[in-house]
């Protein structure tokens, strides 16, 4: 069995791109050609086309829970079916969720996302730390279990994340004690990669903290969100990450709406037309992310 942490690195290294893509379901700006808005049917015709376009392409995607749950029970099971359909087309599948809480009850989470038989699978859970480090024990046992892995949140990409993780606690700002609690959850998972299958979210708005905490956790894979629409630029992004054999690898940079919901796509009359402008979208933020890769191994 290998770990989380050795298939992302092996399938960033094979699609030469860190890129992931996330599903962020708003109904209002799906394509009409998919069916009425609104409709979770609708929503499963989107996002399976989405995934037939992005596979073979990237290495993983990663479907925001949140975001389907308003259609409750059904909306959690469409979360399920994309997830199996993604993995099924050699996709790996981050679930963010942002889980966190204690003893049996974590451990319910755990089993309902990392286990083998998961009704909800993934190959990774976003994880809320802020309960403990015992609160992280049962998932990272079940992911270890399993082959999977856990993203926990450091230093998250919106504004407000400086009202407490930035606060200081004996000389050093709150997400860095955080990300220190992690250095042995870090090494207890890693894999023959040279990464862990502990993953760590730092947002692509933060660059200069993204490269302190490469320092504190060199061996962490690096969930980063904020680029594309939450204005992270490119070379920010980037900041977290090392150069590998193909570009940038150790963990992955994630855009949601401004791939999914481009205004080519939007305009899309048939589904021809829509996957060629998706296309359009999808490449162009891969050649970013390839030349500030570039750039950046160059400055070296």
């Amino acid at each position: 069995m290998t770990t989380f942490g050795d298939r992302l690195t092996e399938q960033t290294r094979l699609r030469a791109t860190p890129l992931c893509v996330g599903f962020d379901p708003f109904p209002e700006m799906v394509p009409t050609l998919f069916g009425p808005r609104g409709k979770l049917e609708t929503l499963e015709r989107f996002f399976g086309a989405v995934i037939e376009e992005v596979s073979g392409r990237l290495p993983v995607v990663k479907p925001q829970i949140g975001l389907f749950e308003p259609w409750g029970a059904d909306g959690v099971a469409l979360t399920g079916r994309l997830s199996r359909f993604a993995r099924d087309q050699k996709l790996l599948v981050i679930l963010d969720a942002k889980r966190g809480d204690i003893g049996s009850t974590a451990d319910g989470y755990a089993r309902a996302f990392l286990a083998d038989n998961a009704p909800t699978p993934c190959d990774c859970l976003t994880i809320n730390p802020y309960l403990g480090l015992d609160s992280l024990e049962p998932f990272a046992s079940t992911a270890k279990a399993n082959g999977k892995g856990i993203a926990v949140l450091v230093r998250t990409s919106n504004p407000g994340a400086k009202d407490f993780q930035d606060i200081d606690c004996s000389g050093a700002p709150l997400w860095v004690r955080v990300g220190e609690q992690l250095a042995s959850l870090q090494d207890d998972m890693l894999g023959q990669s040279g990464f862990s299958s502990l993953m760590v979210v730092c947002g692509a708005t933060w660059p200069s903290e993204a490269v302190r905490l490469r320092k504190i956790l060199p061996k962490s894979l690096f969930l980063i969100p904020g680029y594309g629409a939450q204005g992270g630029a490119a070379k920010d992004a980037l900041a977290g990450l090392v150069a590998g054999p193909n570009g940038h690898e150790g963990g992955v940079v994630s855009s949601s709406r401004a791939i999914l919901y481009s205004k080519a796509a939007a305009e899309a009359q048939t589904l021809a037309a829509w996957r060629v402008a998706f296309q359009e979208t999808l490449q162009a933020a891969i050649a970013e992310l390839r030349t500030a890769s570039a750039n950046v191994v160059g400055a070296k």
